[in-house]
């Protein structure tokens, strides 16, 4: 994943990460983490009105200039800019999400990184039960918990890898998976549906999720969620708050942050 106005240290400065970075094991690990708790899950512009651009450049200039998020192909598009500036081997997967009550597309996308002689998901776009650090391919069927969360990977009877995540005591499945490479490319047509058909959820509701080291803050419509050490708090937010809760707990600027049609 390539980008012209894309370089490293400034991707860095922009997570807050100020250690060692290199094609290692602990620098991925490092950068999903700092990534996750510094660049917010958002889909701003769909609220707007606006089809999400997959302009690699438009995606560096969004997120590492204007102080931006974004979806599930915007943040893990920048994080495979990173991975290739770093020299990390990785490759696109596309996911169907299964949270839904009805089967759906694969319409998410994931990256797999391979570094040290392992592969690893990672995924910094899966808003609310979304992965803390990378997860290990070869640990099917463990339990692994990321702070306060605990997911799973297993494989069904078709050869799929599905992600879950222990919800309220049970496991819920998130998404499914293979290892089929996609192009860049392959990920136009969803792109487009996520940005406008009428029954994706991005297109219905705002959504915003910026995790932390203890839990995450989630904006849906007007209802914030902080989730903290395992406990919840809900707040039903006035329209004339959601701008500056935006701007104060997302990190994004008044003058964006707008939702609405």
């Amino acid at each position: 994943m390539h980008a012209s106005n894309f370089d490293l240290p400034t991707y860095l400065q922009r997570i807050g990460h100020t250690g060692h970075a290199g094609p290692d094991t602990a620098t991925l690990h490092a950068l999903m983490r700092r990534q996750l708790f510094t660049v917010p899950f958002e889909n701003l512009d769909v609220q707007a009105g606006r089809i999400v651009s997959l302009v690699p450049e438009d995606i560096a200039d969004k997120i590492l200039r204007q102080g931006r998020g974004g979806y599930c192909y915007e943040v893990n598009g920048l994080f495979a800019m990173a991975l290739q500036a770093l020299g990390i081997a990785y490759r696109f997967v596309a996911a169907r999400p299964m949270f839904y009550p009805a089967r759906r597309p694969r319409t998410h996308m994931a990256v797999i990184a391979e570094v040290e002689g392992r592969r690893w998901l990672c995924d910094l776009g899966f808003g609310s039960y979304g992965i803390r650090a990378p997860m290990d391919l070869d640990a099917v069927g463990v339990e692994v918990a990321q702070d306060c969360d605990t997911f799973q990977l297993t494989l069904d009877e078709r050869g799929e890898y599905v992600l879950k995540a222990r919800v309220e005591g049970q496991w819920a499945n998130q998404y499914a998976f293979d290892l089929s490479p996609q192009e860049w490319i392959d990920f136009v047509p969803a792109n487009y549906l996520n940005s406008t058909h009428p029954e994706a959820i991005f297109v219905q509701k705002l959504l915003v999720v910026l995790h932390h080291s203890t839990g995450r803050a989630i904006l849906l419509d007007d209802m914030l969620k902080t989730v903290t050490n395992g406990q919840v708090e809900k707040r039903q937010l006035a329209r004339e708050e959601i701008g500056e809760v935006l701007a104060s707990l997302f990190g994004l600027a008044p003058a964006v942050a707008q939702p609405g049609r």
